[in-house]
Parts: C-alpha cells; structure tokens; sequence
C-alpha cells in the first residue's frame, strides 16, 4: 500500500515537470494558459509578413527646352563714298541712318551737303547687299550734289566705295515717285525697286532726288513737313562687278 502511493506521486511529479519543460524560454517555470491566450497555441502562420509598399522611383526632369537664341543685332552699313562718271560726281559721302528715305534723320543729313542712305526695317540694305540700297541727296540746295542725276541714263555706271571695295552698279531703269501716295513709297522703298513684296535676288540701288524744278513748273507747290516736294527722281541700278579699292 505504501509502495503503490510512493509510486503515485512519482509519476504525478513526473507529468508536472513535463508541462514546466514546454513553457517558453521567457516563461520558464510558469505554465502557458491556453484558454485564456488561444494565440499563443496556434501553430505560427505560413504567410509571409505584409510587404512594405512599393517605393515609387524619383520622376524623371523632362530635359529643359533649348534657350531661344537672341536675334542678332542689325548690322549698321557702312559709311560709304559715291561717284557717277556720267554726271561729274565724284566721292559723294553717304552716310548710313536707321530710318525711311527723307525723313527728318535723313534730310538733316543731305542738309550737310552728303547723301543719306536708310537702313533698318523701314530702310534698305548696305553697300553691295543683297535688297535695295537706297541713296537720296538734295539737288537743289546744300550745294546741289545731285543737280544733274535727271540726266543719268541707262547704262551709266555707279560706283561705291565702301571699305576696301568698289561696288559697280549699272543703271537698269528711271522711277518716279510720289510723296502723296502710300503705294508710290511702297515701291521706291520695296528690297526690289518698283516690286513690293517680292523677293530680292540681286543687289540693286535706288539714288533718288527732288523733282521740285519740274513740280513747279506745272504749278504743283505742295510741300511735305520737311520741305520735299511732291515728287522724286529715282534712277535705279543692279550690282555689275566689285573689285579691290585703289590703296
């Protein structure tokens, strides 16, 4: 009877350090109370942890837009002599003026006695361009260097002298312009003499000057802000040949 107690308890203490030994590191020595935590029995879970989002990559810089180049500043012609053989001039200055033909810039100018030559949107080009080079000079007054352009004829020749070149026009044809029309100034200013709107192909010149001897002959007096009569004699020349200035 004694035996079979002592053996009783033996087993007892055995079964109780069995439950002891499966208790977790942390818990040694104290029992895991299932039916109070039903997690801490559940066999852990085959799913992989939930995944950190996606981390979106930086967006690309769209490539910056070439910069717009800066139109290039308008080339002031060049200052430049003139002569007509036919007519007896010889080394005519012109000076070169952002403007339109006789206006007041201009006329200040040819008033010193030199031919002006406009440039520029409402002008013409250079010396030897392609466009029209437009040259205007008084006739009758500040010593008249011009008085005798009427008589240019066709196939005279024009000579400018700009820089270290000579540039040899040869009169093609005679205008006349009218300061009292809008159409008449579109034509003498055009960059093809007598042709607004087309294209220039060829370098050409335009030397004009008054007509006030013949205006007044037919009685016509009229007279713009800066004196000019009504109309204009224009002589108009197509570049021939350049060559090296005379050292």
């Amino acid at each position: 009877m004694h035996r079979t107690r002592t053996a009783s308890l033996a087993l007892a203490a055995l079964a109780t350090g069995l439950v002891v030994g499966c208790a977790g590191a942390g818990d040694a020595g104290q029992a895991v109370d299932t039916s109070k935590n039903p997690a801490a029995s559940a066999p852990p879970s085959s799913a992989p942890a939930s995944a950190a989002p996606p981390v979106s990559a930086p967006p690309v810089a769209a490539p910056s837009p070439e910069p717009t180049p800066e139109p290039s500043p308008t080339v002031r012609p060049r200052a430049a002599e003139l002569d007509i053989p036919s007519i007896g001039v010889q080394d005519l200055r012109v000076v070169p003026y952002e403007g339109t033909t006789d206006d007041r810039p201009g006329t200040r100018i040819q008033d010193r006695g030199v031919a002006a030559s406009p440039y520029g949107e409402r002008g013409g080009v250079g010396p030897g361009d392609i466009g029209n080079y437009l040259v205007t000079a008084h006739r009758l007054s500040a010593g008249g260097p011009l008085r005798e352009l009427p008589d240019v004829e066709v196939g005279d020749s024009v000579l400018v002298t700009a820089g270290d070149t000579v540039y040899e026009y040869e009169i093609t044809a005679t205008r006349e312009t009218s300061f009292r029309s809008a159409a008449s100034l579109a034509a003498q200013r055009a960059a093809v003499p007598g042709e607004p709107g087309e294209k220039p192909t060829k370098a050409m010149i335009t030397l004009s000057t008054c007509a006030t001897p013949e205006d007044n002959a037919e009685g016509n007096f009229w007279r713009d802000a800066n004196n000019n009569p009504e109309h204009r004699i224009d002589k108009i020349g197509v570049l021939k040949a350049t060559r090296p200035a005379a050292g």
